[in-house]
């Protein structure tokens, strides 16, 4: 979710040598603005763990998969490809692909973790999601100068995610058709909220990674087959964001 429109902080906005604050209020101030999308993030969970059954994975895979991956897309992408023998190769790829958004995000977020200890870089970087991204981008250009915030606009939708996986897994071993309540369409819905949210105007770029990954991963789809859609439309929309990506 990296593009032209959305803020970025620019390295120069910090002195590398002065760390950011990172303080209980900041922290608080984020769990607020982050409470209502962990809502989402819950149903989302839940679509992942009812895939996590269907793939045969126990509740307690379910969670290690979410709680040392924590990569929702990424993850659902996984199940899709999940069959015995396992396609590694596949799996790697392209969950790495879909992953690479995170490459720009932890760029754009180098203010916020200027000076910060080694800990505390990798605890923000690890929990930082996209709806707590696009929270913090906004409370930067907010003027929101606190380390912490970013901590916290994303502590909610972890414990969402890892609640929702085990209860979506439990409940999935009584869905034998999940079509049937359209938690197919979840993610859809999930990725549709967040295109709304990033939308700024006709002017705005801030949708070009995103349409050129459907225009490529629905072409590949329509003739190409199997699984490439989801290579190819990832490949696609990361080098659209980093083509149109505000350095």
């Amino acid at each position: 979710m990296n593009n032209a429109s959305t803020p970025t902080c620019a390295a120069s906005d910090v002195p590398s040598a002065t760390p950011m604050p990172f303080t209980r209020l900041g922290f608080v101030r984020g769990v607020r603005d982050g409470l209502p999308l962990a809502l989402s993030v819950a149903a989302f969970g839940s679509v992942f763990g009812v895939l996590a059954n269907q793939a045969g994975l126990s509740a307690l895979e379910a969670f290690l998969m979410s709680a040392l991956v924590y990569a929702g897309s990424s993850q659902v992408v996984a199940m899709g490809l999940w069959h015995m023998p396992l396609p590694i190769l596949p799996i790697l790829l392209s969950t790495a692909i879909v992953n690479l958004r995170y490459v720009l995000m932890g760029v754009s977020f180098r203010p916020w973790l200027n000076g910060q200890p080694l800990h505390r870089v990798l605890l923000l970087l690890f929990t930082n999601g996209d709806g707590g991204s696009a929270l913090a981008m906004r409370a930067w250009e907010a003027g929101d100068r606190d380390a912490a915030y970013l901590l916290g606009a994303n502590a909610p939708s972890v414990v969402a995610w890892l609640a929702a996986t085990v209860i979506g897994r439990t409940a999935g071993a009584r869905i034998a058709d999940p079509t049937r309540w359209g938690l197919d369409f979840a993610f859809t819905a999930v990725v549709l909220a967040a295109l709304v949210g990033l939308w700024r105007g006709r002017a705005s770029l801030s949708l070009v990674p995103w349409l050129a990954a459907g225009v490529v991963a629905f072409v590949s789809w329509r003739f190409l087959g199997g699984q490439w859609y989801i290579v190819l439309g990832g490949l696609a929309g990361a080098l659209a964001g980093w083509v149109t990506y505000d350095r």
